[in-house]
Order: structure tokens, then sequence, then C-alpha cells
């Protein structure tokens, strides 16, 4: 069995984080606008393989079940060949 074979799912997620702190020369004063209101999270679905990457998605927001569904059917599934193992992570919308 080669590694070729292997198709990993699996997501990561981001926010959109501002700093906390600034750095200014000694005596002078940082000047900045620090944007306040809801953190945009942004989520990214990917199935790696030895040399390519199939069943890429990205979505605002969180991943839920249907979406996961939706990719592992309409992407994933499509790309996979008979000889192809798949591997799911133990998240929630994976189950």
């Amino acid at each position: 069995m080669g590694a070729s074979r292997f198709v990993v799912l699996d997501e990561t997620g981001t926010t959109n984080m501002t700093r906390c702190y600034r750095r200014a020369p000694r005596g002078e004063q940082v000047v900045g606008a620090v944007p306040h209101g809801h953190r945009l999270n942004i989520t990214l679905a990917a199935g790696p393989r030895m040399n390519w990457i199939i069943a890429l998605l990205v979505i605002d927001g969180a991943i839920r079940g249907e979406i996961f569904r939706a990719c592992v059917e309409q992407m994933l599934a499509q790309a996979l060949t008979n000889s192809d193992v798949a591997v799911l992570g133990n998240l929630a919308a994976q189950k």
C-alpha cells in the first residue's frame, strides 16, 4: 500500500484577531485604530495527498455537519478512486 493512496481530510480555522500591544520609540505614543465587534471566523477544509490537494473548501464561519457532508459527497468522493484510503478526523461535524 503506497502512501500516495492516502487522503487525510482535515480542517482548520482562523479569526481576524487584533494585536493588543504595539511598539514605539521611547517617549513617543503609539496611535492606531482597533476594530471592535464580532470576530469573523474562516474555515478551510482540504484533503492533501502526496503531491496535490483535493476537496478544497473555504467557508465563512464554522464548519457544520451538513457542510462537511456536502464537501465529502461533492468534492472528495468525486476525486477518489477505488484503491484510495480516506482518513477523517474526530471533529463533531465529521461524525
